[in-house]
């Protein structure tokens, strides 16, 4: 992103990190342009924790990625090891949509 470090007081993405190439550096990135303390806002499909459900994803991403996006992504594992500090996690839809508010640790 074309911003300065530390710009941000929040940051807020709908859906984003089923189409970003490289997640890790898609919230890198949103780990640097927000201020220390800064709030992180993701609402984000991801991979089932259901076995059977996880198992048709894995196998249909191939195809799902030439039309839309990846169905299977584990956003918040992307976010834990981004840097941010996860403080609420809640399931929108089932447990496949969820809603993941984060924030930047304070320098």
């Amino acid at each position: 992103m074309d911003f300065p470090d530390n710009t941000f007081d929040a940051v807020a993405a709908t859906f984003v990190f089923c189409s970003v190439p490289d997640p890790a550096r898609g919230l890198a990135e949103i780990r640097r342009v927000v201020k220390p303390g800064g709030k992180v806002i993701l609402l984000e499909h991801v991979l089932s924790p259901n076995r059977f459900i996880a198992f048709w994803m894995n196998l249909v991403d191939p195809l799902a990625t030439l039309f839309i996006s990846h169905i299977n992504r584990r956003t918040v594992e992307f976010v834990e090891k981004s840097g941010l500090v996860i403080e609420k996690v809640i399931d929108v839809s089932g447990k496949i949509v969820k809603l993941i508010e984060a924030r930047k640790p304070a320098d």
